[in-house]
């Protein structure tokens, strides 16, 4: 099976053999390095011929990476590959005889042999556990455009600097039902607008987790399954709207596979980037902001700063809100003035950014529903939810974290409309975002479900939530969660 990785430099050369996550040319490579070790050890009437193919498929191949832009998952196989190729060319650089001594002394010849096929097939190992990430096929009837805006609010002074005249400024990708493009048209770059943003956030990403940036090169050369600026779909009517918050550290695009699945069936996704607390903000005018906030490893300390931090997010969500509903009225000019169904909005956010929405839905109500994707409610509980509500989270207990779900649970509890929390069996914190695309499969780490199965868990539970509080669709939404994972329901009033 193959899938299109589309790339407006190098053409086909970045296709990506799902499964593999090795492009062709790639493939090749590991095919021609493979050959020159096993060359050694074939009949002597074909080591020439092999020898020689193989060589020129290596070379050919290198040749072309290297211009296109070399992963460091194939240095480990060049070099096995180097290490082969006097041992594989030196029977043809002598006189042949009845035996020759180089043939004799297979017992040296075997290990460095093995240790060669070792080092060349680390390469495709660490494509595996590192890849270019391979967005899923949206699902929708709609194809996905993308469009980035930069907006400032001139009534709220920006808290993470000490200049009086500074102004909060927030950046938001949207996600919206396009028009379909033409074959062959460029996709949008992940993480960014462009190489550059997108290699800048990346290491910023990297950095925030303590990982060498070099381990996760694969992340900003993905493209996704959106057309940056693309009309918007001349069908559907309004939209209603979806507000995202990322987690601590985190990005506007850390769940695009998620906010394209919705935007395909119809739905416009507003996601944030929170200066000073997402790990890099690029401006408008190059500027890049980076995080300042941080923990400090004292529990109390920390409960205090996310609570002030999630409020700054809140903030942002409403203020976002305003715009998009300017934008919907027209009175910001842009495509897709007219067609926002600001009467219809859902808030939603990951890790803090789903305390952020949770906080977001009690001071605005403007907000009609809310996801929580295993966020932990920082900040006040009251005043009381008046909104459907959905929070999503892993297995956590008592012995993991012992004030998560109660906290939670109350959180939905005095919701004065029904809410859902659905526990996701195999889940670990990042399998709410794309992680799973792009981190090594580690259960502890992007949880057991696996890079297909964790978007789609995510986008099928959330949209048939959106589908029924947003658009009111007919249909049992229970018997669609609990279908996922450990469904409890909370009804107004009653204890489960």
């Amino acid at each position: 099976m193959w899938h299109r990785v589309p790339r407006p430099d190098d053409g086909q050369v970045t296709e990506i053999i799902a499964g593999l996550y090795m492009s062709p040319l790639e493939f090749l490579a590991v095919l021609g390095a493979v050959a020159l070790v096993v060359a050694r050890w074939l009949p002597p009437t074909a080591r020439p011929r092999v020898t020689i193919a193989a060589g020129a498929v290596l070379v050919l191949s290198a040749i072309v990476l290297s211009a296109v832009g070399i992963r460091w998952q194939m240095l480990p196989v060049l070099a096995g590959a180097a290490a082969a190729l006097p041992f594989a060319l030196s029977p043809l650089l002598r006189r042949r005889t009845a035996r020759p001594a180089w043939r004799a002394r297979w017992w040296l010849a075997l290990p460095g042999s093995v240790a060669c096929v070792g080092l060349i097939a680390t390469g495709p190992a660490a494509a595996w556990a590192f890849p270019v990430p391979v967005f899923p096929e949206p699902s929708g009837r709609f194809a996905v455009g993308t469009r980035v805006v930069q907006w400032t609010d001139p009534r709220r002074p920006e808290g993470f600097t000490a200049d009086p005249h500074d102004r909060r400024t927030v950046v938001v990708q949207l996600w919206y039902p396009a028009q379909k493009s033409p074959a062959g048209t460029h996709r949008a770059q992940y993480l960014g607008r462009t190489k550059h943003e997108a290699r800048t956030v990346s290491d910023a990403l990297a950095r925030q987790v303590g990982l060498p940036g070099f381990l996760v090169d694969g992340v900003p050369r993905a493209h996704t399954h959106s057309v940056f600026n693309a009309p918007v779909a001349d069908r559907g009517g309004r939209f209603p709207v979806v507000l995202f918050s990322p987690g601590s550290g985190g990005v506007r695009t850390q769940n695009t596979a998620w906010a394209e699945e919705l935007a395909s069936h119809g739905y416009v996704v507003a996601a944030l980037d929170h200066p000073y607390d997402s790990a890099a903000v690029v401006l408008t005018d190059g500027r890049t902001i980076r995080t300042k906030t941080a923990s400090t490893g004292d529990r109390d300390k920390d409960a205090s700063l996310s609570t002030g931090w999630t409020a700054v997010r809140a903030a942002d969500l409403s203020f976002v809100l305003t715009q998009l509903d300017r934008l919907g009225r027209g009175e910001i000019a842009g495509p897709l003035t007219g067609r926002l169904d600001t009467s219809r909005v859902a808030v939603t956010g990951h890790s803090m950014g789903g305390a952020a929405a949770l906080q977001a839905a009690r001071q605005d109500h403007r907000f009609d529903a809310v996801i929580d994707l295993d966020g932990y409610p920082h900040g006040p509980t009251s005043p009381s939810l008046h909104q459907p509500t959905l929070a999503l989270t892993q297995a956590i207990s008592p012995e993991t974290d012992p004030r998560y779900i109660p906290r939670l649970t109350k959180a939905l509890k005095l919701n004065t409309v029904t809410s859902y929390r659905l526990t996701i069996p195999g889940a670990a914190h990042l399998t709410f975002m794309d992680g799973p695309l792009y981190l090594p499969p580690v259960p502890s780490i992007v949880g057991s479900p696996g890079r297909t199965e964790s978007p789609h868990i995510v986008a099928a539970t959330t949209l048939a939530f959106l589908d029924t509080t947003l658009r009111h669709k007919p249909g049992d939404l229970a018997g669609v969660l609990s279908a996922h994972g450990d469904l409890s329901v909370y009804h107004p009033g009653s204890s489960r």
